[in-house]
């Protein structure tokens, strides 16, 4: 009889169990509100859309809170897994999720790319022919508008994204406390940069704006490094929607307050601030606590959840990456006039981008994402 001990198997490592978060349609829905402005701001006269001519005079702040939104999203959908979340999964997944439109974007973009070939140099031109399908143009500020002007964002958000799964599996407080410390924190490091470029003055302009020229000023507003403090500060938001319990009462009127709030900056201090920090995140702060705000169950919350809206929100990743040379495409072979409707313009031209954003988030982004999903990834979506 053989008495050697049995063999002990030792129990697997303790998984942290995977807990699906309740959604927040009204962030998908004031997501829509955001890109629709930004469209308004690169292609209309401001000043027709009346008493919203601030907001979209100055809708390139948005482009700061799209950051933030990501950041909050991760952050509230992967913050439990902490070091137990699969790198390979987690960037196959984003992969799956941006490029079969980002692809589609440049497909489109011909136009603008044969217009490349003419105003840049032919080297200039040859990156960015070689770093735009490959996501990195946002490294350059020369080239971090070639191609596709408004990609230079998802650029920059690639790199946070390789960067998102060390991060996440940090130390973060549990503290709500000290996660609102962190967000004031980040949002305070984002200041820095613009703050500098301000004091230093390093393009040679006293006073800067949107069509000021300049490369360190190009840097500030399109490269990955100052928009990392804003991701940053959505993350520690989005562990903070998580940890902490806020009553919807409480988050009602932290809604209610900050559209106030946001709707009296535009209207009668935002040409007060300055354009470097407002462009980077200055207002981060405010549209923190509408998000906070927003992530709750109350009437504010479902006027933002209106299933219209929704349906665009949902498509907001396509429409702002279509957008810019769709609507340059709509207007170089004149559609509003040849289909008799030019009297409605621009509102046509609005119409059909947000329509066939929504068929390439339906005909595109899902069939992609699926395809990509289930030829590589280990766990095989339906």
């Amino acid at each position: 009889m053989d008495h050697t001990a049995p063999a002990i198997t030792p129990p697997p490592p303790a998984v942290r169990p995977f807990r699906r978060k309740p959604s927040l349609p009204a962030l998908t829905g004031i997501r829509t509100i955001f890109a629709l402005t930004i469209i308004a701001f690169h292609f209309s006269n401001a000043a027709m859309f009346g008493i919203f001519a601030p907001m979209v005079n100055n809708a390139f702040i948005f482009v700061g809170c799209f950051f933030l939104l990501s950041g909050f999203i991760l952050a509230y959908n992967y913050g439990d897994r902490g070091p137990s979340l699969s790198k390979r999964e987690f960037w196959l997944a984003r992969f799956a999720r941006l490029y079969p439109v980002y692809l589609l974007a440049l497909l489109i973009s011909y136009q603008m790319l044969l217009a490349e070939w003419h105003y840049q140099t032919h080297l200039h031109f040859v990156e960015g022919v070689i770093l735009t399908p490959l996501l990195l143009q946002g490294f350059s500020p020369l080239l971090a508008t070639f191609w596709n002007t408004v990609a230079w964002t998802l650029s920059s958000e690639v790199m946070l994204y390789i960067a998102f799964p060390w991060i996440v599996g940090l130390r973060w407080p549990r503290s709500p406390r000290k996660l609102a410390g962190l967000v004031v924190a980040f949002w305070a490091l984002g200041m820095v940069l613009p703050a500098l470029y301000m004091l230093l003055q390093p393009d040679g302009f006293a006073h800067v704006n949107r069509y000021t020229p300049g490369i360190w000023l190009r840097t500030l507003k399109f490269t990955p490094i100052p928009y990392a403090p804003t991701f940053l500060a959505g993350m520690a938001l989005g562990l903070l929607q998580d940890r902490a319990t806020i009553s919807s009462r409480v988050r009602l009127w932290l809604s209610g307050v900050m559209l106030v709030v946001l709707a009296a900056v535009f209207c009668w201090g935002i040409d007060a601030l300055p354009y470097p920090m407002l462009h980077v995140g200055l207002l981060t702060p405010l549209f923190a606590l509408l998000i906070i705000g927003l992530s709750g169950n109350h009437w504010i919350a479902r006027i933002f959840a209106f299933r219209p809206i929704l349906i665009v929100g949902e498509a907001t990743y396509c429409l702002y990456l279509l957008h810019f040379n769709g609507w340059i495409l709509i207007h170089k072979y004149s559609l509003p006039a040849r289909l008799h409707v030019a009297a409605l313009d621009p509102w046509i031209s609005y119409a059909v981008l947000v329509a066939f954003s929504v068929a390439a988030f339906y005909w595109v982004e899902i069939p992609g994402r699926r395809w990509i999903l289930n030829r590589w990834s280990h766990r095989r979506t339906g």
